[in-house]
């Protein structure tokens, strides 16, 4: 019996196409809504680390709206999907952290993100 060959960019690339077209839906059921309660932008704060993360905060403009929970919720987890999708695997190790922008009536989003890294200088002298 032979294994098939397994082609993972293909992969990769269907699956990036896949999520790209979520994205998009879920951003436009979101648009509406938020439109609706007269949100003019959104801010949502993210952290990944150690294999996991989370949305640490989402605050709207004007601030004196309140959301309803569920669609912090959905907007939370749009916004960790929008910087995965960017920036996969960013949880991973020390992990990497950012701010999404979304200007709700220009329907522009912008991302600030950051990935940390640990360097490691070393060096071995024998028989000096």
């Amino acid at each position: 019996m032979t294994n098939p060959q397994i082609d993972y960019a293909a992969m990769a690339a269907q699956w990036r196409a896949e999520h790209e077209t979520t994205l998009k839906a879920t951003r436009a059921e979101l648009i509406v809504q938020l439109r609706a309660l007269g949100i003019n932008e959104v801010t949502a704060e993210y952290e990944g680390y150690g294999d996991s993360g989370n949305v640490e905060d989402v605050n709207v403009q004007p601030a004196e709206v309140q959301l309803p929970e569920a669609l912090v919720t959905a907007v939370g987890d749009f916004a960790w999907s929008l910087a995965y999708h960017h920036h996969p695997g960013f949880e991973n190790n020390e992990g990497g952290y950012g701010t999404l922008t979304w200007d709700i009536a220009a329907d522009s989003i912008t991302l600030d993100h950051a990935d940390r890294y640990v360097e490691c200088s070393h060096s071995y002298d024998d028989g000096l």
